[in-house]
């Protein structure tokens, strides 16, 4: 089947992808014009010797693509009501997210439960004098932040439902193995240990989301799925006050009791992982053969009218180093990232320095996760109802800005205390929408997890810079490290608007791009489309 439409030049055929390979190895300054396609650009290499009259396409090879199991973009594999396709999703939810969740709530609790050990005699008996508390902290950090972006490429070839399950066991064992350290070079290299393992775990969780939902439904999945971050900082202080109770026992004090404890729960969790996850959509068992084909269908057709390239290429990786808006996204994650690090790794000894004693800190670290747990959900559902990312993050902001205000502020303690709540909901709820905004910008399978591994894992390291901010001599007050805070916010305010009018002048230039095609008769074939990926004319970057 052929279909007339305008042609280069009536005695010239371009063969496929040569007009458009140019666009998929441009540099980083040139994606911002990417959906200037291959006529002009062939017109103005030819300064005007070409024109543009008419074009024979062969699109025999579309109808191959488009006759596949799962249907076309106009034709889904089968038709279903609202209701039903609901239903199909919420099958998905109860299948994937409880064993997500409650996996990252182990994560985070075991990454974040030194600031409660501290408070159990964990400096004073492994004599963390000076900055060695905080150098503790950091080199959890480094390693993490190295090895997201590996974790993210091998998560495709080795199964998810393996790999997500075995990292848990491992750092599990860490964990436990923490509370038997007797010296601070023990607690260093179980600190490294411990972020090796848990690199792999909330990159590829996210990456693992965006396999399974469009670009509509991913916020709500992800607030759920980070929900268990702020559901652990709430069990945190209430499991150390319960734990510390068994200070003393076997000649061990409460600290280490807070590690074994919950390292050990941390390995039966991801025993049970071994045999709830499942893998991608297309083998999962839970689902008829025709919910499968639906899935799979709407997510490849989610954001563009020719689906995703499945097959790895190394230009994929490359595509992700030069995208301009992973950088500049990589600023606006550390303006959330270093708040959201610092107020909960720190968050009982700025309580603490209120002036309440040990056992009243950790309690009263508990209502401010709550409270944040539901300004995330609201947030989630709210920012999927309505298809846009930035309104909230930018929410998320101005309460960080609030809560640091008020602590470097000689505020009253009340005052102080309703500061973290400020502090801790707005990071927590406008973390989910700068992962799944980045998410769902970014086309093509592969370069998406490489995208997003570079986003977290480089971010993180404002975490690294978090943990080094708040030290013992700037107690109680902590100016310097609510004032560093202060100015990871500023970046914020000052990079996320940039990324919002850019995103707007893309979308506004390519939706003229594609009318003019449109009228010239100009149509891409679908590998095209494939292999421009996010900077293919029809795709529209969410705001």
């Amino acid at each position: 089947m052929r279909l007339d439409a305008p042609e280069v030049a009536p005695s010239y055929h371009p063969p496929p992808h040569q007009s458009f390979s140019r666009l998929t190895h441009s540099p980083p300054v040139l994606l911002y014009f990417s959906s200037i396609f291959a006529m002009s650009a062939e017109k103005d290499s030819n300064a005007g010797s070409i024109s543009i009259e008419e074009m024979k396409v062969d699109l025999e090879a579309v109808d191959v693509v488009y006759a596949s199991s799962v249907g076309s973009a106009e034709r889904p594999p089968m038709q279903l009501t609202p209701e039903e396709e609901r239903r199909i999703y919420r099958k998905i939810d109860l299948r994937l997210l409880p064993i997500l969740t409650i996996m990252y709530l182990a994560s985070y609790l075991d990454r974040g439960n030194i600031g409660n050990a501290k408070l159990q005699g964990l400096t004073d008996q492994l004599h963390l004098d000076g900055n060695k508390y905080n150098i503790a902290l950091t080199m959890y950090f480094i390693p993490y932040c190295i090895f997201e972006c590996p974790a993210n490429l091998v998560l495709k070839k080795f199964r998810p439902s393996r790999w997500l399950p075995g990292i848990t066991i491992v750092w599990g064992i860490i964990v436990t193995l923490m509370g038997l350290d007797k010296t601070y070079p023990q607690l260093v290299g179980t600190r490294v240990a411990l972020g090796i393992a848990e690199a792999g775990l909330f990159p590829g969780v996210v990456y693992y989301l965006t396999m399974w939902y469009p670009r509509h439904m991913l916020q709500k999945r992800i607030g759920i799925f980070y929900g268990g971050a702020t559901i652990a900082g709430a069990f945190s202080g209430l499991l150390a006050f319960g734990i510390s109770y068994l200070s003393g026992t076997a000649g061990l004090l409460g600290w280490s009791w807070i590690f074994i404890i919950e390292g050990m729960a941390t390995v039966c969790i991801g025993i049970i992982a071994l045999f709830v996850l499942v893998d991608f959509p297309q083998t999962a068992k839970f689902l008829t053969p025709e919910e499968r084909d639906y899935v799979v269908w709407k997510k490849r057709y989610d954001s563009s009218s020719a689906g995703e390239d499945e097959a790895f290429a190394w230009r994929y990786v490359w595509a992700a180093f030069t995208d301009w808006q992973i950088w500049l996204h990589l600023f606006i994650y550390m303006s959330i990232v270093a708040p959201l690090y610092g107020i909960s790794l720190f968050l009982p000894s700025i309580i603490h320095g209120f002036g309440y004693n040990d056992t009243v800190s950790q309690l009263l670290t508990v209502p401010p996760y709550v409270a944040a747990f539901i300004v995330l959900i609201v947030f989630a559902v709210w920012s999927d109802r309505i298809r846009k990312r930035s309104p909230f993050v930018l929410a998320g902001l101005t309460m960080n800005l609030i809560g640091f205000a008020i602590n470097i502020s000689n505020a009253s303690m009340g005052a102080k205390y309703f500061g973290t709540y400020m502090c801790i909901a707005g990071s927590y709820s406008a973390f989910p929408g700068l992962v799944s905004w980045l998410g769902n910008n970014l086309a093509g399978s592969y370069k998406r997890g490489v995208g997003m591994a570079l986003h977290i894992g480089i971010g993180n390291f404002a975490g690294a810079i978090a943990s080094n901010i708040y030290r013992s001599q700037d107690a109680p007050r902590y100016v310097l490290g609510h004032a560093i805070e202060l100015m990871f916010v500023g970046i914020g305010f000052i990079t996320l608007p940039i990324a919002v009018v850019l995103y707007t002048k893309i979308n506004a230039r390519r939706d003229q791009v594609q009318k003019d095609m449109e009228e010239k008769g100009i149509r891409l074939s679908p590998e095209e489309i494939r292999e421009l990926g996010d900077r293919a004319p029809d795709f529209r970057y969410i705001i």
